[in-house]
């Protein structure tokens, strides 16, 4: 089958959403005037969407003020932030409790969700009841890179509906089968990808890219395929979706692109600088929070003229109780240099690579 996706682009956020939405039918497709609908933006941190990292708010608005005009009423906005992270106080300064009282929707943080026990492909993970109750999935992910698994984008959004314990647990597995495996189970009805200024190297922010676009579609799996291409990666390259093929998640990629507006900005691939940072580290099972303080903190220090250290350092739960020369985060305490936290954080690690000169 092939799927359709909506490329548009410009500069008027509210604007762009609507034709997304009006692209697609949206409303149409919704059976009940009651139906349950979920929105799941990325806010994987407090940072601000213009650094990169999160969902501009202007989209989840202009979606719950289509979804109020068409006569839909039962809306939540579900999310849980990454292990270290809090959800709620990224509601509180990204926005979203204003959405809350100025629309009447539900907040839900999923890390105080109840959670159903599945195992897709013998996987064990507790996902959020809230997306898996939901008649109606709309997930706004925000297209940019990741330091572990080169893009996050429609597949890695779903994280934000498991528990932490089990985002943990990913790690622990290697992130790639499990994040396919979650999408055997979670299958959202509209992908509204967030492509205006997302960082196509880090999943944190801070060197954000405009490109000033926005992409829909109803097949988040194939809307990650394309939007690998256009990061300059192929299937082969970015695991999870090379995992999604092997538990047939789709047998060929084929789409069909509806362009609603023609580009207004040059599109920029990423650097890959994470490529070129993660030779000075030796991951074991580390989770993206402190992995991606370390990446941000070995870029840094090497753009400030500093010499990384020659031992590669160590980061992950797989060195819990062990001794390594240097190590990151709480899991390598045993480390004879360490840099505390969990998860550490830049300025902590950076101060640790200072003191190493």
């Amino acid at each position: 089958m092939i799927e359709r996706i909506s490329v548009i682009y410009g500069k008027d956020i509210e604007s762009m959403t609507k034709a997304l939405l009006d692209t697609d039918n949206t409303a149409s497709r919704i059976e009940s005037k009651d139906a349950a609908i979920v929105i799941k933006p990325n806010l994987v941190t407090l940072s601000d969407p213009s650094e990169g990292a999160t969902t501009h708010i202007e989209i989840v608005e202009t979606v719950i003020g289509y979804l109020k005009e068409h006569g839909f009423s039962n809306i939540t906005i579900a999310e849980g932030s990454w292990v270290g992270a809090s959800t709620e106080k990224c509601f509180e300064k990204l926005g979203y409790y204003r959405l809350r009282d100025q629309y009447g929707v539900r907040l839900v943080d999923t890390k105080k969700d109840k959670f159903r026990k599945v195992e897709p492909e013998g996987i064990a993970m507790e996902v959020s009841e809230t997306f898996l109750n939901a008649d109606f999935f709309v997930n706004i992910p925000v297209l940019k890179g990741h330091c572990q698994t080169l893009m996050t984008h429609a597949m890695k959004n779903l994280k934000g509906c498991i528990s932490d314990k089990s985002k943990r647990d990913f790690h622990k597995l290697g992130l790639d089968k499990p994040i396919a495996a979650l999408s055997t189970i979670l299958h959202p009805d509209l992908v509204i990808s967030d492509g205006i200024c997302g960082d196509l190297d880090f999943e944190e922010g801070g060197n954000p890219v405009e490109t000033d676009r926005m992409m829909a579609a109803r097949n988040g799996v194939i809307l990650d395929i394309y939007s690998a291409s256009l990061m300059g990666y192929d299937i082969e390259e970015i695991g999870y979706l090379r995992e999604a093929r092997k538990m047939g998640l789709f047998d060929s990629a084929e789409w069909e692109i509806k362009e609603l507006s023609k580009p207004v900005t040059h599109s920029k691939v990423p650097s890959r600088a994470v490529k070129r940072l993660e030779t000075y580290t030796a991951a074991d099972e580390a989770c993206s929070a402190c992995y991606a303080s370390l990446i941000r903190a070995l870029k840094i220090f090497i753009e400030e003229g500093g010499n990384p250290p020659r031992t590669k350092i160590a980061i992950g739960q797989g060195y819990r109780g062990k001794h390594t020369p240097i190590g990151v985060g709480s899991c390598c305490s045993k480390a004879d240099v360490n840099a505390p936290g969990c998860p550490a954080r830049t300025n902590e690690i950076l101060s640790m690579l200072r003191g190493l000169r």
